[in-house]
């Protein structure tokens, strides 16, 4: 059985107090069912606001950035899509702001800034679809977002996601491997380029280009072999 966009349009954020609890379940969990390595988790702002951008190759992967964090944040899920009700449970007990990846709708930008405003940490997946082991270019509605909010952003590369539900229901312990990166920003588009769509489009391609600095070039896809990406790396300190 799948959930579909009738109900995940209908989603939203927890509680703040309701997502702490959920953080402390998670790491309890993974703790115990899975081998997990965080590592630059120095490198978060000690409070908030900020924007998290992350790889995503599991639809599980929103919980390993909450225990990577140990902090609550608010997500932005694609919610134009259908899912098995065994991944749902997540999103729905902690909720998130629904994305339409085809068409950013204001109720969105809104939610967003309203969220920054109340000084939380807000989760983007620029790539917005988790059907992938490699890394793929930004939507330009992840880089819009987390331009206008002029916050700064944290890249967070997630290695072995893909790999560890199936894992777990095998009794076997996954590792997965949580490496958080040097904030950057506020930005400003003007400086990527003349025109929006322009500016978007280079600004989403750093985004990706300093995840993929803090994963294994084999997962580098689209941006294998870009020289930002060792750039980004020495920064990074790995």
């Amino acid at each position: 059985m799948k959930v579909g966009p009738d109900i995940l349009k209908n989603l939203t954020p927890r509680p703040k107090v309701v997502r702490k609890l959920l953080g402390y379940l998670a790491m309890l969990l993974f703790s115990t069912l899975t081998k997990t390595k965080v590592r630059g988790r120095h490198h978060l702002p000690k409070k908030g606001p900020f924007i998290i951008v992350v790889n995503h190759f599991s639809l599980i992967d929103g919980a390993f950035v909450v225990f990577g964090m140990l902090r609550p944040g608010v997500f932005l899920m694609a919610s134009d899509q259908h899912v098995d009700w065994f991944y749902f449970w997540a999103p729905w007990i902690y909720g998130l702001i629904p994305l339409n990846r085809e068409q950013l709708a204001p109720s969105v930008i809104k939610k967003a800034i309203a969220a920054i405003k109340e000084g939380e940490i807000l989760v983007i997946f620029p790539e917005a679809t988790s059907h992938a082991t490699k890394l793929r270019p930004a939507k330009k509605g992840a880089a819009y977002l987390s331009a206008i909010t002029k916050v700064p952003v944290v890249p967070i590369g997630l290695e072995g996601t893909h790999k560890a539900w199936e894992s777990i229901f095998r009794g076997v312990r996954p590792t997965v491997k949580i490496n958080i990166g040097k904030k950057f920003g506020p930005v400003n588009l003007k400086e990527y380029g003349d025109s929006k769509e322009d500016a978007l489009e280079k600004f989403g391609d750093e985004i990706m280009c300093r995840i993929a600095a803090l994963m294994p070039e084999k997962y580098h896809g689209s941006f294998r072999g870009r020289k930002e990406v060792l750039q980004y790396k020495k920064q990074n300190g790995y």
